[in-house]
Order: structure tokens, then C-alpha cells, then sequence
């Protein structure tokens, strides 16, 4: 019996049992496409499932991950063939089907998009899930019509993963770039990756006014919560923000004021099962826009071992950036 290195999570009554172990091939879930895993990464609703801190997990045993990059061993799907390099970001994986951390997956192809070219399966995955969602808010706002001459951006998170590749994205495009982050220490970082300012989060993290001054036309938000109360709340006249993450909470304790009088718009960005098209639209523009010195700035590589002190560590706020795993 074929078998390979899993990350595998079984349901405990604090949280998940987690253990390195062989696993069978034949135990993979059905799928048209097996493909031989090369790298992933730890996103935050990664280190969520590790923790057990949000039930990210609805499928025991599990073995989590949530995106991968790697070579198609087999496939019956039309798009892909044997040695063909793909990327699979969200689709529940890791979450109700067998996911990232393991030598092997076999899912469906229509979940795939194929590898940009230029771009390697590490930049991928440095890239990752962080990175393509920060690529569907840019998209989300750039659809509303708002572009860098109408004002700034903010950017909530900014130390993180996707505001570090938020950051990087909007100010190669000329944004100017408020960075919203809880780590000080990060200042220069931020501006390394193209940020004009800098301010602390304590700024936007409490409860605030309905309206508040007018500071940004644009906005990328993984916090939610007060935050993104309080963004919308200073956004100017027409502008938007693009949310995409709860790092705060999923409350969002604001009212109609910012909608009504100044007609702010809340755009609302999913990664899991955003359309294929939209899909292959962002990693296109991920392989022409984004910066690779910035990228490899803001990457740290681990091997497949370190996911679960890693997951933990990302929950505490302890992670800067994006960090590849390679799969052994």
C-alpha cells in the first residue's frame, strides 16, 4: 500500500489531537486529479484549524492546510495532465476535505488553476491564500472605479499576510498607503514594502462614531469588528472598503451613516469559493504586479514539521509576513 507523510488532526475535547503520520493513498477523498505536493503555507484560518481556536475543521479526521502548489501526478480532467504545475487555494480544503499538509492530495480539477508562468510553486505558496485574497480586494476596489489620484488607502492588518501583500500591491500601483498595524517594530518593514504612513491600530480597534473624519477613499481590511466599523466611518465621500478577514471579531458594531451620507460602499471579498475565472484574472495579475524582491522581503520557508508551533505563533500575532512550507 502507497503511503506518504501527513499532517493528520483528530477531534479532542480542548482541541485537535495533531500528528505526524504515514498516511495511505487510498485514503485520499475522490477527485479527478492527484497531485504530488511540493509546498503550502500558513494562513491565519490555518493557524485557526491548528489551534482549534474557531471550528475551521467540520471533518474528523482531518489533515489541514488550506492551499498548496505542486506537479499533477494523475488526472481525468480535461485541463490538467501528468507533470502540469497547479495551485489550489480554499474550496474547503482543509476544512471538509483532506487538505495542504501532506505529500499527496487529491481533489477536483476544477478547484486547480494552473501555475503562472514565471512564477515558481515556493512563490506561489509565499504568495498563497494571504496573498490572492489581498489580489481580489485590489480587484474588488479597482471594479468600484477608485484608482490612487482619488486619495489614500488603508490597509488594516498591514504586518500580516495580507496586509503585507496588500501593502506591496497598492503601492507599486501607485497608492498612497496607510499601514495599520499593533507592532511598532514593524515600521520599517511596512515602509520597505512601499507604505507612506504608518499608524498604530489602537487608532481604529475601539468603539468609535458613526462618522468620523473623512481620511481615506480606499481600503483593504482583515480585521473586522471596530476596525472596520471605524474605516467605514472615515472613508470619504464615495470611496470603499474591501473586507475580507475577522481577526478582531465578525461583529461589525456600525450604522448606516457612512452608507447614507456619504455613500461608502462595504465590499465584501471571499477567497473559498470565489469563481474560477476571477481566480485565474488575480494570479495573473499576481505574476505581473507584485514585486518579487518584496515578496522574498516578506517570506520565511519552514519545513513541514514547524507547522504546528508555526500555526500557533500566527494566532498570537507573532508572524510577520507569509511563510512557505516545504513539503518533504
Amino acid at each position: 500500500m502507497s503511503t506518504f507523510k501527513a499532517l493528520v488532526a483528530t477531534k479532542g475535547e480542548t482541541g485537535p489531537n495533531l500528528a505526524f503520520t504515514d498516511f495511505a493513498e487510498s485514503d485520499l477523498m475522490e477527485g479527478d486529479v492527484t497531485v504530488r505536493v511540493t509546498h503550502s503555507t500558513v494562513n491565519y484560518k490555518d493557524g485557526l484549524a491548528i489551534t482549534g481556536k474557531a471550528p475551521v475543521v467540520r471533518r474528523w479526521p482531518m489533515i489541514p492546510g488550506i492551499d498548496f502548489s505542486g506537479r499533477v501526478e494523475t488526472s481525468d480532467h480535461p485541463d490538467f495532465k501528468p507533470g502540469d504545475l497547479v495551485i489550489l487555494n480554499g474550496w474547503g480544503t482543509g476544512e471538509t476535505h483532506l487538505g495542504a499538509y501532506a505529500q499527496k492530495s487529491r481533489v477536483k480539477g476544477d478547484w486547480l488553476v494552473p501555475l503562472p508562468a514565471g512564477m515558481n510553486p515556493g512563490e506561489a505558496m509565499a504568495i498563497g491564500t494571504a496573498g490572492y485574497t489581498a489580489m481580489l480586494c485590489v480587484l474588488a476596489l479597482e471594479r468600484h472605479g477608485l484608482k490612487p489620484a482619488d486619495g489614500p488607502v488603508v490597509v488594516t492588518g498591514a504586518a500580516g499576510g495580507v496586509g503585507s501583500v496588500a501593502t506591496a500591491l497598492l503601492a507599486k500601483a501607485g497608492w498612497h498607503v496607510v499601514a495599520s498595524t499593533g507592532r511598532p517594530e514593524e515600521a520599517d518593514y511596512l515602509k520597505s514594502l512601499g507604505a507612506a504612513e504608518i499608524i498604530d491600530r489602537n487608532e481604529l480597534s475601539a468603539p468609535g462614531r458613526p462618522l468620523g473624519k473623512e481620511r481615506w477613499i480606499a481600503g483593504v481590511d482583515a480585521v473586522g469588528s471596530h476596525t472596520l466599523a471605524n474605516l467605514l466611518s472615515m472613508t470619504r465621500y464615495g470611496g470603499a472598503i474591501a473586507a475580507c478577514g475577522l481577526a478582531q471579531g465578525m461583529d461589525l458594531p456600525t450604522s448606516v451613516m457612512p452608507f447614507i451620507l456619504r455613500g461608502v460602499a462595504l465590499l465584501g471579498v471571499d477567497s473559498v469559493m470565489c469563481p474560477k475565472p476571477r481566480r485565474l484574472e488575480a494570479w495573473a495579475r499576481l505574476a505581473t504586479d507584485l514585486d518579487r524582491d518584496a515578496l522574498a522581503k516578506i517570506t520565511t520557508t519552514i519545513p513541514l514539521e514547524s507547522v504546528i508551533e508555526t500555526g500557533k505563533a500566527i494566532i498570537e500575532g507573532k508572524v510577520r509576513g507569509r511563510v512557505v512550507v516545504e513539503i518533504g
